[in-house]
């Protein structure tokens, strides 16, 4: 098997996201050895892990393996945790072990921000991973199959209260596509209960759905999701999370799904880096990508923070975190070349929101509004494009016709350990108010020890 040259400048990707892997593909011809580093043996394609969360996608669709996409000849792929970045001796610090490097691609993108509250991720986990989207989708069908044994009234109706947290493009996908399951697709697969009931609530602190979008396009996605069902509150900020649901000030939503939309931050690595960050703990990059101070190394995606000759700054889309990579290992070539690099400059070929079956909203090339249909069909098209392999892009445009067609989520399946009824109760105490649904209170007789109803017979 051909070896990579010990003798060739080093290049080390951190992360196998949008970014990394493209900064690898871009190099895989060049006069460099390759590594890239990732806690996971996968690219993962997150835009549609919302749909593998509400059961539309299985995650073999949207996630493919490193080897398989950089060949076995090109890039050795080190499965590894990061722990920091040694800038002065150039190198990577693993969970076990380092590597030294030339020239480093940081890459290692955002994780969940509770904003100080991290006790909150056990009870409403966010969407970044494979494993939150699966336990996502474990937490909604459970709530259903639970709702349908529940005798109590108040508790089965907790149980189908659906909050989400965080209006943004997630959010708004998520409790669109939540509606539809409730509303479409879910309807006569129960006796006990009429999924039709469940209560989809999405809340934003700002006074708006989609936040960075323009204000009639926001207003068009608040009215679609309103057709579907979902209740939108915004300018509600939460100010807690435990097991029995939500609380809004002190109005308390009971609830057994919750789930984080609402924020996002930098990884920890951009802090070994040694160099001033913003806000959301980013990195202050110039424009050639490069860390101040450090021409060697490159931040690129979620990590890096850059902004536009407008004025604005670079968003936090899977298009730039991929013309990003692209440009970070285009300057290295040139520093391998002896030539200057050359600031990097965001092609907006537009972003999309979709809300639910056949509507989305967005903006093409920063100028053309689009909504309805029309913005539905370029956001299906553009995640075709951007969808790695072609294995991944005829399953997904299969599943999506399937499902389009029938209003059927042909991905229903629960894993993991399905626990007992009594511990997916909410936790209600005597004489306690709860809102439960349409305004309506109800004040807990018990507590929530009562009896679930008996499994169907066998005989």
């Amino acid at each position: 098997m051909k070896t990579q040259r010990e003798d060739l400048p080093h290049v080390v990707i951190l992360g196998g996201g949008f970014a990394g892997l493209r900064a690898a593909q871009q190099l895989l011809k060049a006069p460099v050895r390759i590594t890239l580093v990732d806690r996971h043996n996968h690219h993962l394609f997150q835009p549609l892990l919302y749909q593998v969360a509400t059961a539309t996608l299985s995650p073999s669709e949207i996630a493919a393996p490193l080897r398989s996409l950089l060949g076995p000849k090109g890039v050795a792929v080190v499965l590894a945790d990061v722990t920091g970045v040694d800038t002065a001796s150039k190198r990577v610090l693993l969970s076990d072990g380092e590597l030294n490097y030339d020239f480093l691609v940081v890459a290692t993108g955002a994780t969940h921000s509770y904003f100080g509250n991290d006790h909150w991720a056990r009870f409403a986990p966010g969407l970044k991973s494979i494993e939150d989207a699966v336990e996502i989708r474990r937490r909604v069908l459970l709530a259903y199959e639970m709702a349908e044994r529940e005798t109590d009234p108040t508790i089965r109706r907790a149980l189908l209260n659906f909050v989400i947290i965080g209006a943004g493009p997630t959010g708004v996908e998520m409790a669109g596509s939540l509606a539809e399951i409730s509303r479409s697709s879910l309807p006569g697969d129960f006796k006990n209960i009429d999924t039709r009931d469940a209560r989809i609530i999405l809340i934003e602190g700002l006074g708006k759905v989609l936040p960075a979008y323009p204000d009639d396009l926001a207003d068009k996605a608040r009215r679609t999701l309103e057709k579907l069902g979902v209740e939108v509150r915004t300018g509600a900020r939460v100010t807690n999370i435990d097991e029995s649901g939500v609380y809004i000030g002190t109005e308390h939503i009971a609830a057994r799904t919750v789930i984080w939309a609402a924020g996002v931050a930098a990884s920890p690595v951009a802090r070994s880096l040694g160099v001033p960050l913003d806000r959301a703990g980013r990195v202050n990059v110039t424009p050639e990508l490069t860390v101040p101070g450090h021409e060697e190394v490159f931040v690129v995606g979620d990590l890096a923070s850059l902004m536009q000759a407008d004025g604005t700054p670079v968003p936090g889309l899977a298009p730039v975190a991929m013309q990003e990579g692209k440009h970070a290992a285009q300057n290295i070539l040139r520093r391998l070349r002896g030539q200057p690099m050359v600031p990097f400059k965001y092609w907006d070929r537009g972003s999309y929101a979709v809300i639910g079956r056949g509507h989305a909203v967005g903006i093409a090339f920063r100028r053309f509004k689009q909504s309805g249909f029309l913005a539905w069909s370029a956001w299906l098209l553009i995640h075709l494009m951007f969808l790695i392999g072609f294995r991944s892009k005829l399953a997904v445009m299969l599943d999506w016709a399937y499902s389009y067609l029938t209003f059927s989520k042909s991905a229903r399946i629960i894993t993991g350990p399905t626990p007992r009824l009594d511990q997916l109760r909410l936790p209600m105490a005597r004489g306690e108010q709860i809102l439960v649904g349409d305004g309506e209170v109800v004040t807990a007789v018990a507590s929530s020890s009562r009896g679930a109803a008996p499994p169907p017979s066998t005989h």
